[in-house]
């Protein structure tokens, strides 16, 4: 087991308990009320309304953050709601963003898919006293007032780059598959990923970055094309759940099999069998629902003022804790997990 793979004892408690929502949202038009309602009592809600904006609906990641914002809006005792778009677009999310201005809820929180196209009519909704709390994807800062952030930057680029190196031997070529090219914390990850691979990794050449648009056909077709323009390719980092996944099913029945490594970020319930086949030997994640938990707490805590997004506030996240509030209005949930074959059974997400 690597240093990374040690995490607090109350993440790992945390993640041990979850269970995927297997079921994929439908799509609703902006003028739907969304996917899924929840509606609490009294104590410590009052008119609290709290709509989840994915990039798209009906991705399993998603599913499992909207179900721990909907689990954190029930303590409260408010109005959980979760609408988007079925395909990643930023044109598609501004619609709801519109309509959720109309409606006059408390506060939006969204993983944006683009950082600035979104920034019109956020401006707009904050100008309507709707709080802004961007998770897993963050818009320019002056658009929003907390990003809620899964791990830093630098911990998630870090945690690939090294899973990928020790799995094939530091030296070699490898590729990136992301999700898509506007994503703002995919292309965050990489450039860093760049960096530490100039930086501390002489032998490892990346040789190219595609983009599977978060879609499992579009991924797994660019996966076959990747080993087919680069037969000499020994790894493939994939830091997106749906990218992975795809790449592993192409992987664990082809030639490869055993001889290309296959890193980034992905979910135990998806990744699993190809962990216990030999496809994968190790990828990460941080916890999905705790990061919707802990956005939902936030996002209420804005709204009745407890927080105003400056450093050094701080609130309380349910059976998470306590969290402060960091610079340039962010709230870090944790460090990443790594999953392999020692531990990956012990967890349901």
């Amino acid at each position: 087991m690597t240093w990374f793979s040690r995490r607090s004892t109350r993440a790992a408690t945390a993640a041990t308990a979850l269970v995927l929502a297997l079921a994929a949202c439908t799509s609703g038009s902006p003028d739907d009320s969304g996917t899924s309602d929840a509606a609490g009592g009294d104590a410590g809600g009052g008119d609290l309304s709290i709509t989840f904006l994915p990039k798209n609906l009906g991705n399993p990641y998603f599913d499992t953050s909207s179900k721990g914002g909907e689990a954190a809006v029930e303590e409260l005792g408010g109005t959980f709601k979760e609408v988007g778009p079925t395909e990643p677009t930023a044109d598609g999310q501004v619609s709801f963003i519109n309509t959720l201005t109309q409606q006059g809820v408390s506060a939006i929180v969204l993983s944006a898919n683009d950082t600035s196209a979104l920034c019109s009519s956020l401006d707009a909704a904050r100008e309507a006293d709707i709080k802004i709390v961007t998770f897993d994807s963050d818009v320019d800062p002056e658009c929003r007032d907390l990003f809620i952030n899964q791990a830093t930057a630098e911990g998630i680029a870090k945690v690939q780059i090294d899973l990928i190196a020790e799995q094939i031997g530091d030296a070699g070529q490898i590729a990136i598959l992301s999700a898509t090219a506007n994503a703002t914390n995919q292309n965050a990850w990489i450039e860093m990923m760049k960096e530490d691979l100039a930086a501390n990794h002489p032998n490892i050449e990346l040789v190219d970055t595609v983009y599977g648009d978060d879609d499992d056909q579009t991924s797994f077709d660019k996966t076959a094309a990747l080993l087919q323009s680069y037969p000499e390719l020994k790894g493939i980092i994939s830091p997106t759940t749906v990218g992975i996944a795809a790449a592993a099913r192409y992987l664990s029945t082809s030639s490869f099999k055993g001889t290309v490594a296959l890193t980034g970020l992905g979910t135990p319930n998806d990744m699993r069998g190809y962990v216990e086949d030999g496809t994968v030997t190790a990828f990460a994640l941080w916890n999905p629902e705790d990061l919707g938990y802990l956005a939902a707490f936030a996002a209420a805590a804005m709204v009745d003022g407890t927080i105003t997004g400056a450093e050094g506030d701080t609130f309380e996240a349910g059976k998470l804790g306590d969290y402060t509030v960091d610079a340039d209005a962010t709230v870090l949930l944790g460090d990443p997990y790594v999953f392999d074959a020692d531990n990956i059974g012990d967890f349901d997400f």
